[in-house]
């Protein structure tokens, strides 16, 4: 179905979703080289800021060479993602198998991503007891909490907590070696490809270790900037990179699914957020993140041409937010609980702030 001739008014009905993503059909076309391609200068990018971090004499070089790292281990956490999808090349095993190597600096298993970002966060985007990334609390489940617990709440929600909210509620308790309550099915290929990574985990630990004796430097030192602090970087820049993606003042949550069908999630849950300079493009146009829940086959190296082909079709539709310090602060102010009868922001009192 070829896209409409004029773009569709703000106040007319919105298409059905496969019409949609008729619109952004032509833009799903994968090919072999280019993401391979991408992957191998990741990969190099990587050995080289963490050869910067090992070797490097001075100690700002060191904590620049590990931030490095942990910047491009999101980079290749993209890609793998793009596999999980099955959006990065033609080959279903091929991306299967480019989807664990590329996840291997995160230390992300390959097979719990995909049961809880496709499955869940894609199928039901925004919708409260089914998608639990940054799933806002009502005021009356906040004060159901112990004291702890609400103490924890609002250091995620403070707009300084996004990467402790990464590591320890998605990575540490449903990504690596979840227990029933986070995964109650039980799979062979979970325990195999959490085993994959704590392998490579392992291997990176100990190659870093012999360099620290090898170059007669502090093993502790090597340690912390070679994969502590890069670890850390990825759980932060992930943290906020799903923060921004569906919060938002204009952003709707829902726990009823009825309501939720309705409302046509795929264009009023996401954000597009953008960057001067094209800096958005060093994080693979992941923040095109309205053309990515439009139609995940879509490839990240096309998904900029598929989001300005939305924006043009159905402006005023889309959620476009130039980044900057001063709105996420304020988003982080707005944003703390949800009023789901009234679809309102509210601060940790209940008052509403949007």
């Amino acid at each position: 179905m070829m896209p409409p001739r004029e773009p569709i008014a703000s106040d007319a009905p919105l298409p059905h979703r496969k019409v949609v993503r008729a619109w952004v059909a032509p833009m799903a076309v994968r090919t072999y080289v280019r993401p391979v391609l991408l992957l191998l200068l990741d990969y190099v990018l990587l050995a080289v800021a963490l050869a910067a971090a090992v070797l490097a004499d001075s100690l700002l070089l060191k904590v620049a060479g590990g931030v490095a790292a942990g910047l491009i281990t999101g980079r290749l956490f993209i890609i793998g993602h793009d596999a999980c999808h099955q959006s990065l090349t033609p080959s279903r095993r091929l991306n299967r198998w480019l989807g664990r190597i590329a996840f291997l600096p995160s230390l992300t298993p390959y097979s719990l991503w995909e049961v809880g970002h496709n499955v869940v966060h894609h199928g039901y985007t925004n919708l409260k007891g089914f998608d639990f990334i940054w799933a806002p609390m009502t005021l009356e489940e906040f004060r159901a909490l112990s004291g702890p617990r609400r103490w924890m709440e609002r250091i995620y929600r403070s707009g300084w907590g996004a990467g402790l909210y990464y590591m320890i509620e998605i990575w540490w308790y449903r990504m690596f070696f979840p227990g029933k309550a986070a995964m109650p099915t039980r799979r062979r290929v979970f325990t195999l490809d959490c085993l994959l990574i704590s392998a490579y985990g392992a291997a990176v630990t100990g190659a870093l270790w012999w360099a620290a004796v090898a170059t007669q430097q502090s093993v502790a030192l090597v340690l912390a900037v070679g994969a502590l602090l890069p670890f850390l970087v990825w759980c932060t820049l992930m943290g906020l990179v799903v923060y921004a993606h569906h919060t938002h003042v204009r952003v709707h949550w829902y726990d009823d699914q009825m309501a939720w069908a309705q409302a046509q999630p795929f264009i009023s849950t996401t954000v597009h957020l953008t960057f001067p300079w094209r800096l958005g493009a060093l994080l693979h146009h992941i923040m095109e993140h309205t053309a990515h829940h439009v139609d995940m086959s879509i490839p990240l190296y096309r998904l900029a041409a598929a989001q300005r082909s939305l924006e043009g079709m159905l402006p005023g539709r889309i959620i476009i937010q130039p980044f900057s310090w001063r709105w996420y602060r304020d988003t982080a102010r707005r944003c703390k609980l949800y009023d789901f009868r009234t679809h309102q922001w509210t601060d940790f009192h209940g008052i509403p702030t949007t």
